[in-house]
């Protein structure tokens, strides 16, 4: 019960922004997707879980096509700059993203505490989220994405506005998702650390996947990062 991407294509304009990309990603492994900015990568997380529509091309999770509403009960997903109601206190936001999912309609409040507990500002429940700062703003953002329990975990710039001690915390999260057995799709610019939490590794440049596999396969025994420049930059060349 794989997710599985075959032939994608999303173009604005004139131009493919995501271009035939075919992927696959194994159970229950931790998968990051890396790229330059402007590389396709926000688009095609978006297409993965429904946000947007594919011009050409399919994804299935867990064998379901993502336009099946049971597809989508088992997905979790973090953008890269999460929208709150900021008169809500955050276990009223978190109550109310459990609202949209009929397998967490009814969860009680105590579960939504112990989310907010589990990625660090459950001392903040109460409180409007208005007054959070950016980083715990971030960690919210990442509440919400766990409060239907889902298999499929898709995270978009995780540890974007984080301090050293956040980032820490939050990998801690993702290794424990991991361990439970979830799958974990995940866009990042933090090489060090998608190094340190992925299995696997795809690389996109202009649309076009450049490497999907293994990331020790990929590094060569090289830095994550002295790699990835090595590959994006002979793409390049070869333009």
């Amino acid at each position: 019960m794989m997710i599985e991407i075959k032939n994608l294509t999303k173009t604005y304009g004139d131009t493919a922004v995501v271009d035939d990309l075919s992927l696959t990603v194994k159970t229950g492994s931790t998968f990051g997707f890396l790229g330059q900015n402007g590389a396709g990568k926000t688009t095609t997380i978006k297409m993965m879980v429904g946000l947007a529509r594919p011009d050409a091309g399919t994804v299935t999770i867990g064998g379901k096509p993502t336009s099946d509403p049971a597809a989508r009960e088992q997905v979790g997903f973090m953008p890269e700059a999460p929208y709150f109601y900021e008169r809500l206190t955050g276990l009223e936001f978190l109550r109310f993203c459990g609202q949209l999912f009929t397998q967490s309609y009814a969860r009680p409040d105590d579960d939504y505490r112990r989310i907010l507990t589990t990625v660090g500002i459950g001392d903040a429940a109460d409180r409007p989220i208005r007054v959070y700062s950016k980083g715990m703003k971030q960690r919210l953002g990442f509440a919400q994405t766990l409060v239907n329990d889902p298999a499929y975990v898709f995270l978009d710039e995780p540890l974007d506005g984080l301090d050293p001690i956040g980032r820490r915390e939050i990998k801690a999260i993702i290794h424990e998702l991991h361990r439970q057995g979830k799958t974990i799709f995940f866009n990042s610019h933090i090489l060090y650390d998608t190094e340190e939490l992925c299995d696997e590794v795809g690389i996109i440049h202009r649309g076009r996947l450049l490497y999907a596999g293994p990331v020790k396969e990929f590094c060569r025994r090289k830095p994550l990062e002295e790699r990835f420049v090595e590959v994006v930059t002979a793409a390049t060349k070869n333009e």
